[in-house]
């Protein structure tokens, strides 16, 4: 049996890598094929070092807080454009992280969560990365969540870019950019300029509606409104072999697996103020049985609803001076229903159980951005965030039952100091420093330092640190429902990491990267099963450490042909046990290829993901997988048409993702292969 699983794992990775081989083929001879699209580009090896050094170089906000080229960027930073999306037929936000460089994604088939760098900890809601729509914080105040899957507020096809920023961002934000931070930007109706409508046709009785409108006015009144409503029946039938017994339907959860959300969304900007209004709710049915409740029964399911007003100021100056100031209003409401069997005879007696989370809180920002000659740049800020609701009960139904009923609130004051300086025209220091004081832990400092050398033009060498801490969530430190018990004597967790990137730009298309990276996290928050009580918790559990190396090859053609590879390595483990982490993949391999069929107006596109096997909570492990995906994505063969044709996972891969500690199986697994179809018109 061991033979044939080394058989297939090696079966898997040759699959990948002959596929690798193919775009390295691609990325290395892509000028024949740009002749063949009658678009000639001159061979790297014959361009002059001036044409060499006419470089397009991506640019960011996210990481200082001001826009400046990734190359100046005192993190690694991916760009993923709508671009992306709609080529290879991104549909949620957790579809684009699965094919960033270090990241993975696990799906218990109620939320997405996300791995960076090969960690990823079960029972940890996305705590541990922040999550930004148009630099506003989308985490929210109870579990301290961010949402990833269908349960993200914002439609995909709103989205204008997304910068993934690897590694602690504490020095600028809250302690939620613990690994990392995803900013997410939307379009502006300046951009937009119509009124476009919407639909799609997918898998498992699935379809999807979509109107939106953006305009600018001749006021200057910039005016962007967008609607989006979905319905998905889910899987009729899905088999899970810890309940194939007679009582519980032989293992198959029928009609169990329905998901349901509306969104809307608002961005209004005149002059230099913005108004943004979002509002996303999604009700998702839960097939795993979760939390020993009641298999096969459609009732147990899941409804988060998420939105907040936001209202930015940003003025910039000739002079150099800069300031951005932000007010807003967030609610976070979650609405938990879970079949409970309570019968004490061969009678089966079934009992409604209720878990709730309100959570409301306000904030303002002020930053202030001063720069010198041209080159240094100091930004100086402050937050303050009043979390004037975070409650959370459990209750039955009928009879009523309370099992827990928690009333709090809390606040945090920050305050930060960002800056570089240029020491040679090929050398800059970034040094940052962040003060958080909050009312349930008390104060911490946290700096951040990068040192970015560029001996040339096209050449850039980052050596990174940085410090950063998490303070445990109202839902980890005072939940106490059923099967769980509060944990309120936890200590914040902390995260020392440093970095080398390399980043190597050829000609204006061509950019490959490596890096190095390692970290050292402390007093880990980890979820547990109590060994008296058999209840669930959470506890510092001591320290993990994590080491690797990726590498990343890029080509984006100016006629449209693009082709990426990365692979990364990864090491993660406990320090007192010595034992890999839980879902911790110890390779990561990425492919995306896509060619216009039609100059500019049809492309095929390929993406590829493999993750080699990862450990699981009972000491077993979750195989290896490579999955492929494929799209048709056209726009404006007939005007103002764009028709898109996906199909997911079309070698019918079969894998699955390591469950939690509420889970009873220790493997979930995922869909097979599935299909979009998606048309939209531009009036």
């Amino acid at each position: 049996m061991e033979r044939m699983r080394l058989t297939l794992v090696r079966f898997r990775m040759g699959r990948f890598l002959t596929l690798v081989s193919l775009a390295m083929a691609v990325l290395l001879c892509g000028e024949r094929g740009d002749a063949q699209g009658q678009r000639s580009e001159p061979d790297l090896t014959e361009m002059s070092l001036e044409k060499l050094m006419q470089i397009e170089v991506d640019t960011v906000y996210g990481a200082s807080k001001y826009l400046q080229k990734v190359t100046e960027a005192p993190a690694s930073v991916t760009i993923i454009t709508a671009e992306d999306i709609q080529k290879y037929g991104y549909r949620t936000l957790a579809d684009v992280l699965r094919s960033v460089r270090g990241f993975y994604v696990t799906y218990d088939r109620n939320y997405s969560y996300v791995g960076v760098r090969g960690f990823a900890r079960p029972g940890d809601f996305n705590s541990r990365i922040l999550v930004l729509v148009d630099g506003h914080r989308v985490n929210d105040n109870i579990f301290d969540q961010a949402f990833l899957g269908t349960d993200f507020p914002v439609d995909a096809d709103l989205i204008d870019r997304i910068e993934v920023i690897r590694g602690p961002n504490s020095s600028l934000y809250l302690a939620s950019a613990f690994l990392g931070v995803v900013n997410v930007i939307t379009k502006r109706g300046r951009n937009e300029k119509s009124l476009q409508a919407a639909g799609e046709l997918a898998s498992y009785g699935t379809y999807k509606g979509r109107l939106t409108y953006g305009n600018r006015f001749s006021n200057g009144l910039d005016m962007f409104l967008s609607g989006s409503f979905h319905d998905s029946h889910g899987q009729r039938q899905l088999y899970f072999k810890e309940f194939d017994s007679p009582a519980t339907n032989y293992g198959i959860a029928q009609n169990a697996d329905y998901d349901q959300f509306h969104q809307l969304f608002a961005e209004l900007s005149y002059h230099d103020f913005t108004l943004h209004a979002v509002y996303g709710s999604r009700e998702k049915g839960i097939p795993t049985a979760s939390y020993e409740t009641v298999f096969n029964d459609s009732r147990t399911r899941t409804v988060d609803a998420r939105g907040f007003v936001d209202l930015q100021y940003e003025h910039q100056r000739e002079s150099g001076w800069g300031v951005l100031g932000r007010l807003s209003y967030d609610q976070y409401d979650y609405s938990g229903t879970y079949v409970y069997d309570s019968s004490v005879t061969d009678v089966p007696s079934r009992v409604l159980n209720k878990d709730f989370a309100y959570g409301k809180w306000w904030g303002g920002e002020l930053n202030v951005l001063r720069t010198f000659r041209k080159k240094h740049h100091l930004v100086l800020g402050s937050k303050y965030l009043n979390d004037f609701q975070q409650d959370q009960g459990n209750f039955d139904v009928n009879p009523f039952t309370s099992y827990f009923n928690d009333r709090r609130n809390s606040k945090i004051w920050a305050a930060y100091l960002q800056g570089d300086v240029v020491l040679h025209h090929d050398l800059v220091l970034n040094l940052g420093l962040r003060y958080d004081r909050y009312t349930t832990f008390g104060g911490t400092t946290n700096p951040r330092a990068a040192l970015i050398y560029s001996p040339r033009k096209n050449t850039t060498l980052k050596f990174l640190f940085a410090q950063a801490f998490r303070a445990p969530n109202a839902y980890e430190l005072f939940y106490s429902g059923i099967g769980s018990e509060p944990s309120p004597h936890l200590r914040p967790e902390t995260v020392r990491t440093g970095e080398v990137v390399v980043e190597q730009y050829l000609g204006k298309h061509y950019l490959a990267t490596a890096s190095a990276f390692g970290y050292w996290i402390r007093g880990l928050i980890s979820q547990q099963t109590d060994p008296v009580s058999g209840l669930l918790g959470y506890k510092n559990s001591g320290q993990a450490t994590g080491k690797g190396m990726e590498f990343e090859l890029r080509r984006k053609s100016s006629w449209g042909l693009e082709a990426g590879v990365s692979y990364s390595f990864m090491g993660v483990k406990d320090v007192l046990s010595g034992e890999p982490l839980i879902n911790s993949p110890r390779h990561l391999g990425k492919l995306n290829f896509s060619t216009p069929l039609v100059r500019n107006k049809v492309f095929a596109s390929l993406n590829l993901e493999y993750m080699s096997k990862r450990r699981t909570l009972s000491g077993a492990y979750a195989g290896g997988h490579a999955v492929p995906s494929l799209t048709l994505f056209s726009r404006d063969v007939l005007r103002g048409w764009e028709i898109s044709a996906s199909v997911y996972n079309f070698s019918n891969t079969k894998y699955g993702d390591p469950g939690a500690a509420e889970h009873r199986e220790d493997v979930i697994y995922q869909d097979g292969r599935t299909f979009r179809l998606k048309v939209a018109y531009r009036f």
